[in-house]
């Protein structure tokens, strides 16, 4: 097997590779989980705030508080608008962390491929040179 050294370094370097790469496709999972448990509280304050507004409609309300309330509601949906920005940056890194697991599980077979198909043919040489000695041997 000491012949295949180097062949060996290259795959364990490659699972290497693989593994970090399946670490940060799990983190980009978990920001992406994050971002959209932030985006579903944001959008259960904004209705929470409009049923609270809803259930006060009928109190008499100064025009002055009524401005500040929608003020605050617009900057509410703004920053919900802004997290939808965050989640679909937060899509394509998760797509782009998946894409190159794909890419390093790739490498690792066809490193792995190109090891067993030379430790085939050492073993059919084996094979041969053993079957030479045999037909000596009769």
């Amino acid at each position: 097997m000491h012949k295949f050294h180097g062949l060996q370094l290259a795959i364990d370097l490659a699972v290497q590779q693989r593994d970090a790469r399946l670490a940060a496709l799990g983190q980009a999972q978990g920001r992406l989980r994050m971002g959209q448990h932030q985006q579903e509280q944001l959008q259960s304050y904004a209705d929470d705030t409009d049923a609270r507004w809803a259930s006060g409609a009928s109190v008499a309300i100064s025009a002055e508080l009524v401005r500040h309330h929608y003020q605050f509601v617009g900057r509410l949906q703004h920053a919900i608008g802004m997290q939808d920005g965050v989640i679909a940056n937060l899509l394509r890194q998760q797509e782009a962390s998946r894409a190159e697991l794909a890419q390093a599980e790739a490498k690792v077979a066809g490193l792995r491929k190109v090891l067993a198909s030379r430790l085939a043919v050492v073993q059919r040489a084996e094979q041969r040179r053993e079957q030479a000695q045999m037909d000596e041997m009769a």
